[in-house]
């Protein structure tokens, strides 16, 4: 069952969606927010892991953030991690405070980018018992600071004058025209085919973004995290396995890696073979922790 939901989050208003299992504890049930990748949606990864966990027996949020989908905020399209992490502190807030939650079980899952926002956001937030992140793409520095990133900082800048001067809000194409590398370009085979089941989804960012995503690495203070216990799950062939490493690397115990074989980063957005091997593996390790 899907039940439609809003809350606050810095006084605006986020609408997600809640999944709930057939059946709930009298006491309440243990919860988890779903946080997707860059630009997405809760109709996309987010709804495929929250609807896997429901049938599991968890109370799963997945929820557009700040500026994206149906949530308010503007400019549109503002791929802010700094926002995105209070986003999932007040998604938690929301979770703590329903009567069919158990709020000393409440856990996160990220995958992507969310595999940063995730564990970023638990570090200052206690209530997050647990965090799983999937096919996890936790420093955007990295991402975003090759070849001439420079260009792109002034790019940024020029971008947040025109707003200041006339309030244009500047966007570019998350996924742009024309070939891109590999990795990008398996990207494609999710965000512009029929595997995007958001009509909700925009194909942009806006231009400013970027430099706060070349201000983000959730590795800088993932060794913060513990003692909340973090799983690391990634495909042996994703093209973000070595962030994954970096992640777990950086972190101390308790934490785990599970590694899939096989699998490119896209394939863990929703592909059954390798979201149902994923999931399983989450459902082990809160099965532990929470």
């Amino acid at each position: 069952m899907r039940e439609d939901v809003t809350f606050l989050s810095n006084g605006r208003k986020l609408v997600g969606h809640v999944y709930l299992p057939e059946t709930i504890p009298a006491a309440g049930g243990p919860a988890v927010v779903v946080i997707g990748p860059a630009s997405s949606t809760k109709g996309q990864v987010p709804a495929v892991y929250s609807q896997r966990l429901a049938e599991l027996g968890y109370i799963a949020l997945a929820f557009d953030h700040t500026s994206y989908g149906e949530s308010e905020g503007t400019p549109r399209s503002d791929e802010d991690p700094f926002t995105k992490s209070e986003d999932i502190k007040n998604a938690v807030t929301y979770l703590a405070a329903r009567q069919d939650v158990d709020d000393a079980r409440l856990g996160a899952v990220g995958v992507c980018a969310g595999g940063g926002y995730a564990p970023y956001a638990a570090v200052a937030d206690r209530r997050i018992k647990a965090v799983a992140t999937v096919s996890g793409l936790p420093d955007l520095r990295a991402t975003i600071a090759v070849g001439d990133w420079h260009q792109i900082m002034a790019a940024a800048q020029g971008a947040r004058q025109a707003y200041a001067l006339d309030g244009q809000a500047i966007t570019v194409p998350f996924l742009p025209p024309g070939e891109l590398d590999p990795w990008r370009e398996n990207g494609k085979k999710f965000y512009l085919t029929d595997r995007n089941q958001d009509p909700n989804w925009k194909n942009e960012t806006l231009l400013w973004s970027y430099d706060k995503m070349v201000q983000f690495s959730a590795i800088d203070s993932i060794e913060l995290l513990a003692p909340t216990p973090l799983l690391v799950i990634a495909g042996t062939n994703a093209e973000t396995v070595g962030q994954s490493h970096a992640i777990y690397d950086a972190a101390c115990e308790p934490k785990e890696l599970f590694l899939i074989d096989g699998g490119m980063h896209f394939d863990f957005y929703d592909q059954p073979q390798y979201v149902g091997t994923a999931v399983a593996q989450i459902e082990v390790f809160f099965n532990k922790h929470l």
